[in-house]
Protein backbone atom coordinates (compact mmCIF):
# COMPACT_ATOMS: atom_id res chain seq x y z
CA UNK A 1 0.00 0.00 0.00
CA UNK A 2 1.05 3.71 -0.49
CA UNK A 3 2.88 5.51 2.47
CA UNK A 4 0.54 8.58 2.28
CA UNK A 5 -3.09 8.36 3.82
CA UNK A 6 -5.68 10.17 1.57
CA UNK A 7 -6.00 12.92 4.36
CA UNK A 8 -2.79 14.09 3.67
CA UNK A 9 -2.86 14.33 0.04
CA UNK A 10 -5.94 16.03 -0.18
CA UNK A 11 -4.31 18.77 2.74
CA UNK A 12 -1.45 19.16 0.82
CA UNK A 13 -3.60 19.20 -2.78
CA UNK A 14 -6.16 21.77 -0.96
CA UNK A 15 -3.02 24.07 0.34
CA UNK A 16 -1.60 23.94 -3.23
CA UNK A 17 -5.31 24.89 -4.48
CA UNK A 18 -5.78 27.55 -2.29
CA UNK A 19 -2.09 29.17 -2.94
CA UNK A 20 -2.26 29.05 -6.99
CA UNK A 21 -6.12 30.59 -6.83
CA UNK A 22 -4.89 33.16 -4.31
CA UNK A 23 -1.50 34.19 -6.38
CA UNK A 24 -3.92 34.21 -9.61
CA UNK A 25 -6.49 36.64 -7.92
CA UNK A 26 -3.28 38.68 -6.80
CA UNK A 27 -2.01 38.95 -10.63
CA UNK A 28 -5.71 40.21 -11.51
CA UNK A 29 -5.93 42.78 -8.86
CA UNK A 30 -2.32 44.63 -10.23
CA UNK A 31 -3.15 44.11 -13.62
CA UNK A 32 -6.37 45.85 -13.28
CA UNK A 33 -4.60 48.22 -10.74
CA UNK A 34 -2.01 49.21 -12.39
CA UNK A 35 -0.92 50.47 -16.00
CA UNK A 36 0.95 47.36 -17.90
CA UNK A 37 4.13 48.90 -17.15
CA UNK A 38 4.08 49.30 -13.88
CA UNK A 39 2.16 45.99 -13.09
CA UNK A 40 5.26 44.67 -15.20
CA UNK A 41 7.88 46.40 -13.02
CA UNK A 42 5.98 44.69 -10.12
CA UNK A 43 6.15 41.24 -11.32
CA UNK A 44 9.96 41.99 -12.30
CA UNK A 45 10.70 42.75 -8.75
CA UNK A 46 9.26 40.08 -6.77
CA UNK A 47 10.10 37.07 -9.47
CA UNK A 48 13.49 38.54 -8.55
CA UNK A 49 13.12 38.33 -5.06
CA UNK A 50 11.91 34.86 -5.41
CA UNK A 51 14.68 34.06 -7.05
CA UNK A 52 17.44 35.43 -5.23
CA UNK A 53 15.80 33.58 -2.40
CA UNK A 54 15.54 30.02 -4.24
CA UNK A 55 19.23 30.55 -5.13
CA UNK A 56 20.23 31.75 -1.10
CA UNK A 57 18.21 28.58 0.14
CA UNK A 58 20.51 26.28 -0.59
CA UNK A 59 18.00 23.40 -1.07
CA UNK A 60 18.80 22.72 2.72
CA UNK A 61 15.25 21.74 3.20
CA UNK A 62 14.77 18.98 1.12
CA UNK A 63 18.45 17.79 2.53
CA UNK A 64 16.65 18.17 6.15
CA UNK A 65 13.66 16.37 5.21
CA UNK A 66 16.09 13.37 3.92
CA UNK A 67 18.32 13.56 7.83
CA UNK A 68 15.06 14.15 9.62
CA UNK A 69 13.19 11.32 8.21
CA UNK A 70 15.71 9.00 8.39
CA UNK A 71 16.39 9.94 12.10
CA UNK A 72 12.89 9.27 12.95
CA UNK A 73 12.81 6.07 11.46
CA UNK A 74 16.15 5.07 13.12
CA UNK A 75 15.20 6.75 16.39
CA UNK A 76 18.66 8.33 16.44
CA UNK A 77 19.10 11.41 18.59
CA UNK A 78 20.47 14.83 17.40
CA UNK A 79 17.22 16.52 15.06
CA UNK A 80 17.69 19.43 16.20
CA UNK A 81 20.81 19.77 15.49
CA UNK A 82 19.95 19.11 11.73
CA UNK A 83 17.54 22.18 12.22
CA UNK A 84 20.07 24.22 12.84
CA UNK A 85 23.18 23.02 10.10
CA UNK A 86 20.44 23.15 7.77
CA UNK A 87 18.87 26.97 9.12
CA UNK A 88 22.51 28.74 9.03
CA UNK A 89 24.47 28.61 5.99
CA UNK A 90 21.05 29.48 4.04
CA UNK A 91 20.38 32.44 6.22
CA UNK A 92 23.78 33.95 6.03
CA UNK A 93 23.57 33.58 2.39
CA UNK A 94 20.40 35.62 2.50
CA UNK A 95 21.73 38.20 4.63
CA UNK A 96 24.30 38.69 2.44
CA UNK A 97 22.01 38.72 -0.68
CA UNK A 98 20.24 41.43 0.91
CA UNK A 99 22.96 43.69 1.77
CA UNK A 100 23.69 43.15 -1.54
CA UNK A 101 20.54 43.84 -3.37
CA UNK A 102 19.78 47.04 -0.92
CA UNK A 103 20.82 49.26 -3.18
CA UNK A 104 18.43 48.49 -5.92
CA UNK A 105 15.57 46.94 -3.91
CA UNK A 106 15.86 48.77 -0.52
CA UNK A 107 13.47 47.82 2.08
CA UNK A 108 12.70 45.03 0.30
CA UNK A 109 15.50 43.22 0.14
CA UNK A 110 15.29 42.27 3.93
CA UNK A 111 12.63 39.77 3.17
CA UNK A 112 15.29 37.34 1.99
CA UNK A 113 16.70 36.28 4.62
CA UNK A 114 12.79 35.85 6.63
CA UNK A 115 11.98 34.01 3.09
CA UNK A 116 14.54 31.35 3.43
CA UNK A 117 14.35 30.59 6.89
CA UNK A 118 10.69 30.15 6.67
CA UNK A 119 11.23 27.74 4.34
CA UNK A 120 13.81 25.78 6.16
CA UNK A 121 11.80 25.18 8.74
CA UNK A 122 8.67 24.71 6.99
CA UNK A 123 11.03 21.31 5.61
CA UNK A 124 11.86 20.03 8.91
CA UNK A 125 7.88 19.94 9.72
CA UNK A 126 7.90 17.66 7.03
CA UNK A 127 10.46 15.72 7.83
CA UNK A 128 8.37 14.78 10.42
CA UNK A 129 5.73 13.39 8.43
CA UNK A 130 3.33 15.94 8.70
CA UNK A 131 2.48 18.66 5.79
CA UNK A 132 0.28 20.76 8.34
CA UNK A 133 2.01 23.85 8.79
CA UNK A 134 3.28 23.82 4.95
CA UNK A 135 -0.56 23.74 4.12
CA UNK A 136 -1.86 26.22 6.51
CA UNK A 137 0.96 28.74 6.32
CA UNK A 138 3.13 28.20 2.91
CA UNK A 139 -0.12 27.25 0.60
CA UNK A 140 -3.01 29.36 2.76
CA UNK A 141 -2.28 32.19 5.03
CA UNK A 142 0.64 33.54 3.60
CA UNK A 143 -0.67 33.73 -0.22
CA UNK A 144 -4.01 35.09 1.06
CA UNK A 145 -2.43 37.64 3.47
CA UNK A 146 -0.29 39.11 -0.01
CA UNK A 147 -3.54 39.15 -1.52
CA UNK A 148 -5.36 41.19 1.15
CA UNK A 149 -2.11 43.22 1.64
CA UNK A 150 -1.52 44.29 -2.21
CA UNK A 151 -5.68 44.93 -2.28
CA UNK A 152 -5.47 47.40 -0.10
CA UNK A 153 -2.33 49.14 -1.44
CA UNK A 154 -3.51 49.01 -4.86
CA UNK A 155 -6.81 50.64 -3.57
CA UNK A 156 -4.63 53.49 -1.99
CA UNK A 157 -2.97 54.15 -4.93
CA UNK A 158 0.83 52.65 -3.85
CA UNK A 159 3.36 52.64 -6.27
CA UNK A 160 4.97 49.49 -7.56
CA UNK A 161 7.42 49.70 -4.96
CA UNK A 162 4.72 50.12 -2.36
CA UNK A 163 2.64 47.04 -3.72
CA UNK A 164 5.88 45.27 -3.70
CA UNK A 165 6.53 45.76 0.27
CA UNK A 166 2.77 44.63 1.00
CA UNK A 167 3.56 41.44 -0.66
CA UNK A 168 6.32 40.47 1.30
CA UNK A 169 5.06 41.74 5.04
CA UNK A 170 3.24 38.68 5.53
CA UNK A 171 6.60 36.20 4.99
CA UNK A 172 7.53 37.81 8.95
CA UNK A 173 4.45 35.81 10.51
CA UNK A 174 4.99 32.87 8.85
CA UNK A 175 8.43 32.49 9.57
CA UNK A 176 7.50 32.96 12.95
CA UNK A 177 4.58 30.47 12.94
CA UNK A 178 7.27 28.25 11.21
CA UNK A 179 9.76 28.52 13.96
CA UNK A 180 7.22 27.31 16.86
CA UNK A 181 5.72 24.61 14.46
CA UNK A 182 9.63 23.21 14.96
CA UNK A 183 10.61 23.87 18.22
CA UNK A 184 6.96 21.54 19.53
CA UNK A 185 8.69 18.73 17.34
CA UNK A 186 11.94 19.12 17.48
CA UNK A 187 13.55 20.40 20.90
CA UNK A 188 16.75 21.78 21.55
CA UNK A 189 18.91 18.82 22.78
CA UNK A 190 22.69 18.23 22.67
CA UNK A 191 25.15 18.98 19.52
CA UNK A 192 26.17 15.43 17.79
CA UNK A 193 29.33 15.76 15.93
CA UNK A 194 29.67 15.27 12.27
CA UNK A 195 25.91 16.37 12.33
CA UNK A 196 26.79 19.22 10.08
CA UNK A 197 29.20 18.02 7.79
CA UNK A 198 26.78 14.32 7.48
CA UNK A 199 23.68 17.09 5.85
CA UNK A 200 25.86 19.54 4.11
CA UNK A 201 27.92 16.66 2.29
CA UNK A 202 24.76 15.32 1.12
CA UNK A 203 22.87 18.57 0.28
CA UNK A 204 25.72 20.38 -1.56
CA UNK A 205 25.37 18.54 -4.99
CA UNK A 206 20.99 19.35 -4.57
CA UNK A 207 22.21 23.18 -3.64
CA UNK A 208 23.87 24.09 -6.78
CA UNK A 209 20.67 22.23 -8.04
CA UNK A 210 18.19 24.56 -6.25
CA UNK A 211 19.79 27.57 -6.97
CA UNK A 212 19.29 26.39 -10.89
CA UNK A 213 15.81 25.22 -10.27
CA UNK A 214 14.84 28.49 -8.63
CA UNK A 215 16.96 30.29 -11.66
CA UNK A 216 14.88 27.99 -13.75
CA UNK A 217 10.97 29.06 -11.99
CA UNK A 218 11.51 33.02 -12.56
CA UNK A 219 14.37 34.00 -15.03
CA UNK A 220 11.91 34.16 -17.99
CA UNK A 221 9.99 36.62 -16.39
CA UNK A 222 13.38 38.88 -15.97
CA UNK A 223 14.84 37.84 -19.35
CA UNK A 224 11.18 39.28 -20.82
CA UNK A 225 11.67 42.62 -18.74
CA UNK A 226 15.42 43.21 -19.68
CA UNK A 227 14.64 42.59 -23.66
CA UNK A 228 11.35 43.69 -24.55
CA UNK A 229 10.46 45.71 -21.30
CA UNK A 230 7.99 45.89 -18.42
CA UNK A 231 5.03 45.89 -20.16
CA UNK A 232 5.26 42.69 -22.01
CA UNK A 233 7.01 41.17 -18.78
CA UNK A 234 3.12 41.88 -17.76
CA UNK A 235 1.19 40.16 -20.23
CA UNK A 236 3.67 36.98 -20.09
CA UNK A 237 3.41 37.08 -16.66
CA UNK A 238 -0.59 37.10 -16.40
CA UNK A 239 -0.95 34.47 -19.14
CA UNK A 240 1.33 31.91 -17.54
CA UNK A 241 0.13 32.72 -14.24
CA UNK A 242 -2.26 29.59 -14.63
CA UNK A 243 0.86 27.20 -14.62
CA UNK A 244 1.25 28.17 -10.87
CA UNK A 245 -2.18 26.17 -10.67
CA UNK A 246 0.01 22.52 -11.82
CA UNK A 247 3.27 23.86 -10.15
CA UNK A 248 1.20 23.77 -6.99
CA UNK A 249 -0.61 20.87 -7.28
CA UNK A 250 2.72 18.78 -8.05
CA UNK A 251 4.49 20.90 -5.08
CA UNK A 252 1.68 19.41 -2.58
CA UNK A 253 1.77 15.99 -4.28
CA UNK A 254 5.33 16.07 -3.52
CA UNK A 255 5.16 17.41 0.03
CA UNK A 256 3.08 14.66 1.00
CA UNK A 257 4.73 11.62 -1.07
CA UNK A 258 8.78 12.47 -0.68
CA UNK A 259 9.55 11.45 2.86
CA UNK A 260 7.75 7.96 1.64
CA UNK A 261 9.95 7.80 -1.25
CA UNK A 262 13.15 8.47 1.00
CA UNK A 263 12.33 6.02 2.92
CA UNK A 264 11.34 3.13 0.11
CA UNK A 265 14.61 3.58 -2.00
CA UNK A 266 16.75 3.90 1.26
CA UNK A 267 14.98 0.73 2.48
CA UNK A 268 15.50 -1.05 -1.29
CA UNK A 269 11.56 -0.93 -1.65
CA UNK A 270 11.40 -0.28 -5.70
CA UNK A 271 7.84 -2.27 -5.80
CA UNK A 272 6.43 0.57 -2.68
CA UNK A 273 8.54 3.49 -4.30
CA UNK A 274 7.02 2.52 -8.11
CA UNK A 275 3.65 2.68 -6.38
CA UNK A 276 4.26 6.16 -5.03
CA UNK A 277 5.60 7.49 -7.96
CA UNK A 278 2.41 5.89 -10.13
CA UNK A 279 -0.08 7.11 -7.88
CA UNK A 280 1.23 10.25 -7.53
CA UNK A 281 0.95 10.86 -11.38
CA UNK A 282 -2.15 9.50 -12.07
CA UNK A 283 -3.64 11.98 -9.27
CA UNK A 284 -1.86 14.70 -11.16
CA UNK A 285 -2.98 14.22 -14.44
CA UNK A 286 -6.48 13.30 -13.04
CA UNK A 287 -6.48 16.85 -11.16
CA UNK A 288 -4.48 19.11 -13.50
CA UNK A 289 -5.37 17.70 -17.19
CA UNK A 290 -9.07 19.14 -17.02
CA UNK A 291 -7.64 22.82 -16.08
CA UNK A 292 -5.27 22.89 -18.61
CA UNK A 293 -7.65 21.76 -21.86
CA UNK A 294 -10.13 24.64 -20.29
CA UNK A 295 -7.75 27.26 -20.04
CA UNK A 296 -6.40 26.27 -23.49
CA UNK A 297 -10.64 26.29 -25.34
CA UNK A 298 -10.87 29.75 -22.92
CA UNK A 299 -7.90 31.32 -22.89
CA UNK A 300 -9.07 34.61 -25.20
CA UNK A 301 -11.81 34.89 -22.99
CA UNK A 302 -9.96 33.99 -19.62
CA UNK A 303 -7.46 36.10 -20.01
CA UNK A 304 -9.65 38.87 -20.38
CA UNK A 305 -9.80 38.71 -16.26
CA UNK A 306 -6.66 40.38 -16.19
CA UNK A 307 -7.75 43.51 -18.69
CA UNK A 308 -8.80 43.68 -22.37
CA UNK A 309 -5.39 44.18 -23.74
CA UNK A 310 -4.03 41.10 -22.05
CA UNK A 311 -6.64 38.99 -24.86
CA UNK A 312 -4.05 39.31 -27.48
CA UNK A 313 -2.00 36.54 -25.26
CA UNK A 314 -4.23 33.44 -25.93
CA UNK A 315 -1.29 32.11 -28.10
CA UNK A 316 1.01 32.08 -25.15
CA UNK A 317 -1.96 30.05 -22.91
CA UNK A 318 -1.82 27.41 -25.95
CA UNK A 319 1.96 26.75 -25.60
CA UNK A 320 1.71 26.70 -22.13
CA UNK A 321 -1.65 24.80 -21.29
CA UNK A 322 0.58 21.77 -23.42
CA UNK A 323 3.65 22.02 -22.37
CA UNK A 324 2.05 21.28 -18.56
CA UNK A 325 0.06 18.62 -19.74
CA UNK A 326 3.27 16.67 -21.46
CA UNK A 327 4.87 17.59 -17.68
CA UNK A 328 2.78 16.30 -15.21
CA UNK A 329 2.40 12.87 -17.71
CA UNK A 330 5.77 12.49 -16.65
CA UNK A 331 4.31 12.71 -12.72
CA UNK A 332 7.68 13.99 -10.13
CA UNK A 333 10.22 12.76 -11.89
CA UNK A 334 13.15 15.23 -10.30
CA UNK A 335 11.54 14.38 -7.03
CA UNK A 336 12.00 10.57 -7.36
CA UNK A 337 15.48 10.93 -8.92
CA UNK A 338 16.58 13.11 -5.84
CA UNK A 339 14.93 10.94 -3.33
CA UNK A 340 17.15 7.94 -4.51
CA UNK A 341 20.22 10.05 -4.18
CA UNK A 342 20.59 11.32 -7.44
CA UNK A 343 21.62 14.65 -7.00
CA UNK A 344 24.74 14.98 -9.14
CA UNK A 345 22.32 13.94 -12.30
CA UNK A 346 19.68 15.82 -10.87
CA UNK A 347 22.02 18.92 -11.49
CA UNK A 348 22.90 18.48 -14.68
CA UNK A 349 19.43 17.59 -16.43
CA UNK A 350 18.30 21.27 -14.30
CA UNK A 351 21.68 22.55 -16.24
CA UNK A 352 20.61 21.68 -19.41
CA UNK A 353 17.09 22.72 -18.93
CA UNK A 354 18.13 26.17 -17.92
CA UNK A 355 20.83 26.30 -20.78
CA UNK A 356 17.62 25.67 -23.27
CA UNK A 357 15.27 28.15 -21.78
CA UNK A 358 18.17 30.78 -22.16
CA UNK A 359 18.96 30.67 -25.06
CA UNK A 360 15.97 30.34 -26.31
CA UNK A 361 14.36 33.22 -25.07
CA UNK A 362 17.47 35.19 -26.07
CA UNK A 363 16.88 34.03 -29.66
CA UNK A 364 13.06 34.08 -29.83
CA UNK A 365 12.18 36.96 -27.46
CA UNK A 366 13.35 40.28 -29.42
CA UNK A 367 11.61 39.14 -32.46
CA UNK A 368 8.54 37.41 -30.19
CA UNK A 369 8.19 38.84 -27.01
CA UNK A 370 5.65 36.68 -24.88
CA UNK A 371 5.30 34.12 -27.31
CA UNK A 372 9.05 33.65 -27.37
CA UNK A 373 9.43 33.72 -23.72
CA UNK A 374 7.19 30.87 -23.45
CA UNK A 375 8.60 28.88 -26.04
CA UNK A 376 11.66 28.80 -24.28
CA UNK A 377 9.94 28.19 -21.31
CA UNK A 378 8.62 25.08 -22.66
CA UNK A 379 11.81 23.76 -24.33
CA UNK A 380 13.58 23.75 -21.08
CA UNK A 381 10.16 21.98 -18.93
CA UNK A 382 10.29 19.35 -21.75
CA UNK A 383 14.16 18.66 -21.22
CA UNK A 384 13.74 19.25 -17.36
CA UNK A 385 11.13 16.26 -17.70
CA UNK A 386 12.18 14.02 -20.49
CA UNK A 387 15.77 13.62 -18.84
CA UNK A 388 15.36 11.93 -15.36
CA UNK A 389 12.32 10.50 -17.07
CA UNK A 390 14.70 8.01 -18.97
CA UNK A 391 17.26 7.83 -15.89
CA UNK A 392 14.01 6.33 -13.68
CA UNK A 393 13.68 4.11 -16.16
CA UNK A 394 16.88 2.83 -16.95
CA UNK A 395 18.18 2.57 -13.48
CA UNK A 396 15.49 1.20 -11.24
CA UNK A 397 12.65 0.14 -14.06
CA UNK A 398 10.47 3.30 -12.78
CA UNK A 399 7.31 4.13 -15.03
CA UNK A 400 5.05 7.08 -13.89
CA UNK A 401 2.10 4.72 -15.34
CA UNK A 402 1.47 0.97 -14.71
CA UNK A 403 -0.18 -1.70 -12.87
CA UNK A 404 -0.87 0.61 -9.39
CA UNK A 405 -2.15 3.67 -12.07
CA UNK A 406 -5.50 2.49 -11.84
CA UNK A 407 -5.60 0.91 -8.12
CA UNK A 408 -4.47 4.45 -6.92
CA UNK A 409 -7.51 6.62 -7.94
CA UNK A 410 -9.55 4.43 -5.38
CA UNK A 411 -9.37 5.58 -1.97
CA UNK A 412 -8.14 2.42 -0.97
CA UNK A 413 -4.64 2.72 -2.48
CA UNK A 414 -3.63 5.71 -0.51
CA UNK A 415 -3.74 3.82 2.89
CA UNK A 416 -1.74 5.01 5.65
CA UNK A 417 2.00 3.47 5.63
Amino acid sequence: MAAVSVRRGLAGLAGAGCGALAQLALVVVVTRACPAGEAGAFFTVTALVLMVAGVAKLDAGNGLIYFVARARAARRPGISGYVRAALLPPTVVAAGAAAVLWPRLGPLAAVLPVIVAADVLLAATRGFGTIRPTVLLDGMLTPLCQLAAVGVAALAGASPAGLALAWAAPYAPMLVLAAAGVRGRAPRGPYVPGTARELWRHTAPRSVAGAVQAVFQRVDIVIVALLAGPAPAAVYTAATRFKVVGQLAGQGLAQAVQPGLVRALAAGERERAGELYQAATVWLVVLTWPVWLAYAALAPWALRIFGPAYASAAPVALVLAGTMMVATACGMVDVVLTAAGHTGASLANLLVAVACTVLLDLALIPSHGALGAVAGWSGGVIVKNLLPLWQLHHRYGLHPFGRHTLAALRVRGWAAA
